[in-house]
């Protein structure tokens, strides 16, 4: 079929450069179907709250910057932000200080639709005549400054010691590619068959595995170089309570079964082939709190405040639970909103077409089992920068010097004052 002609293969290489969450406001987008990822969020505020408690507050005169890593391209990010900040105004009012002006620096991926966030920003300070009492007691404050940073946050991304606190929330799962053995007919984790980690291979699932543990690893040392002493981060992503890296629980019902037969039936009705799908994997991998504690602790740079699985529910928000047509377009534009780009990029809009509307019916059809099982589990973790070992010897430094500061001053001038010294 002509269809077939379409066909784009998408490689590691290029994964970063076109990965996104879908842009735009239209059905399937990302900001019209993040309303799990928000009422998530506002069952962690606490715990948010006690990350931010543990931030180092500097002089008033010295800008707090912080940074939402992964912020796509919905209000939920702009949401955050305000939250953290309004936060940290508390901590320096309830000290009697004035707060200090604001960066807030939004990131993504270079594809991520930057313009449908920035329009969805309030207006800045400076149309408050840049005063911050002004600012919060408009309608729609925002008394901050307001950048966008493309990039990986598998790299580094800000200067040395810029950053007090870094937020991510329903980012770290993704990976930075599809491990290459997964791909590779010729190795035993060759992912035959399948698009998703979940009911894969031990050889496929520690592939994942391995990725995962090494793109954290290279998140942490690239933190830790740009955060500020005394400064915090607050990590949200997917996780799984089973032992076993192939039951990925409610991604797996997500990616690994309605969305692997939408797959599947393409296969079957010819208008892709086999190695086609098997070429297309989704790089995500949920890991366990073990598999997140290892990689925190081998790197040395963190220390762990809270590290902890949350059950968080179901990714499908509907007004109609006993509508089953409800149910499946609401799965289909889930699926939709997080891999439609890649859907995309690796077999064409029309085939992708053909795939969701697949995914919607097969979800129509199980509707009901969809609404008890697809259930979430999200790691939290807290995480405060520990001192580098110069920072500890010039702690060391300081202290005798302001000693001997205090001796002299006082042998200077206790005559001064009647205090003699025999």
């Amino acid at each position: 079929m002509a269809l077939k002609g379409e066909n784009v293969v998408v490689s590691n290489m290029k994964l970063e450069r076109i990965f996104c969450m879908k842009g735009g406001k239209g059905a399937a987008s990302y900001a019209n179907n993040s309303q799990a990822q928000a009422r998530h969020a506002r069952s962690m505020l606490h715990h948010l709250e006690e990350t931010l408690d543990g931030v180092q507050l500097n002089s008033p005169a010295v800008p707090f910057v912080l940074v939402d890593l992964g912020c796509s391209c919905g209000s939920n990010t702009i949401y955050i932000v305000d939250v953290i900040i309004k936060y940290i105004i508390k901590r320096y009012e309830a000290l009697g200080q004035e707060p200090p002006e604001f960066s807030a620096f939004f990131s993504d991926l270079p594809s991520n639709d930057f313009n449908t966030l920035f329009q969805l920003l309030p207006p800045p300070l400076a149309n408050y005549g840049g005063r911050m009492e002004e600012c919060l007691a408009a309608d729609s404050p925002r008394p901050y400054f307001a950048a966008g940073v493309p990039g990986s946050f598998y790299r580094r991304l800000f200067p040395a010691r810029s950053i007090n606190f870094f937020h991510s929330a329903f980012s770290l799962h993704w990976l930075s590619q599809v491990p290459e053995s997964v791909l590779d007919k010729r190795s035993t984790a060759y992912n035959k068959g399948r698009v998703f980690i979940h009911g894969a291979s031990e050889s496929t699932a520690k592939a994942y595995r391995k990725q995962f543990q090494t793109d954290l690893a290279v998140f942490l040392r690239a933190r830790a170089q740009e955060m500020k002493r005394g400064g915090s981060m607050f990590l949200v992503c997917l996780g799984r309570n089973s032992v076993d890296p192939t039951d990925h629980g409610g991604a797996g019902l997500l990616f690994g079964t309605h969305f692997q037969d939408a797959w599947d039936d393409l296969v079957q009705e010819g208008l892709i082939s086999a190695e086609k799908r098997d070429n297309f994997n989704i790089p995500v991998y949920a890991p366990s709190i073990q598999d997140f504690k290892e990689v925190v602790e081998a790197d040395g740079s963190f220390a762990i405040n809270k590290l902890e699985i949350f059950k968080g529910g179901s990714p499908l928000v509907v007004n109609r639970p006993d509508d089953a047509s409800e149910i499946g377009r609401a799965l289909a534009n889930s699926c939709r909103s997080v891999s439609g780009v890649l859907v995309d990029a690796h077999i064409g809009d029309k085939l992708s077409e053909e795939l969701f509307s697949r995914v919607e019916r097969r979800g129509t059809s199980n509707a009901k089992e969809l609404l008890e099982q697809l259930q979430f589990f999200h790691i939290v973790a807290s995480l405060s920068r520990k001192k580098t070992i110069q920072e500890k010897i010039e702690g060391k430094r300081v202290f005798p010097l302001v000693i001997f500061s205090f001796l002299f001053f006082f042998l200077l001038f206790s005559p001064l004052f009647g205090v003699s010294l025999c």
